[in-house]
């Protein structure tokens, strides 16, 4: 790409494990928050994953749309990344727990068990260049095994509140250590964001070349 415009950062999430990770990239983003169901008719994880993640991403081009549309296009190029994560044993799909009790069924569910966390992730932007609309959604599965949790480990995770706002009802990077024994794949999406995926896939995304730098790119 880059061209004498430059795109602007919008993570669609409000989620602060995602926000820190994602700053960890030193680009510059502001935050909109989608408002949508986050529901599929699709049956696959990454399938279902990718769906809900391009929904949020599409939400926010939205938003934009409604607030910028004189600038889109002329003075203002979004840069959308959304994502959606989700817990998944065998058959079964969870994502975060209503209140404690639901935590406890969901964690007594995975213990003594290895399961999937899938993460789908939509970019979507207003080539500078082309002046088109432009989407590319990915997914990553890490494994993740828990040993079987003695119901003292399990109380004592609980009264945390690490439980109430993550897929799955654990956090890898808390006292959910306690309990998860093995791990293959990415840490960082356990934690919420698989980030060298993102750094892979965008590079490809915004076609950067060797010696380009983000700030290449970005406001």
């Amino acid at each position: 790409m880059p061209s004498e415009n430059k795109l602007s950062f919008i993570l669609a999430s409000q989620s602060p494990r995602r926000k820190e990770l994602v700053g960890w990239l030193d680009i510059p983003f502001e935050i909109i928050v989608p408002d949508i169901e986050e529901v599929s008719e699709l049956s696959i994880p990454e399938e279902i994953a990718k769906d809900v993640s391009e929904q949020k991403a599409q939400a926010v081009w939205d938003i934009i749309e409604k607030t910028k549309s004189e600038e889109l296009g002329k003075l203002y190029f979004p840069f959308i990344l959304a994502s959606d994560t989700m817990v998944c044993l065998k058959e079964k799909i969870y994502g975060k727990p209503k209140d404690v009790d639901d935590a406890r069924r969901i964690l007594m569910e995975l213990s003594g068990h290895q399961h999937s966390v899938v993460t789908g992730v939509s970019m979507m932007m207003l080539d500078p260049v082309s002046n088109e609309k432009n989407i590319k959604n990915f997914a990553v599965k890490t494994d993740v095994t828990f040993d079987p949790i003695s119901e003292e480990i399990l109380e004592n995770y609980l009264k945390t509140g690490e439980s109430l706002d993550k897929a799955g009802a654990y956090g890898i990077q808390g006292k959910g250590l306690t309990f998860i024994s093995n791990l293959n794949g990415s840490y960082s999406n356990v934690v919420g964001f698989p980030l060298s995926h993102f750094v892979t896939e965008a590079k490809s995304f915004l076609k950067l070349e060797k010696g380009q730098r983000w700030s290449d790119f970005f406001i």
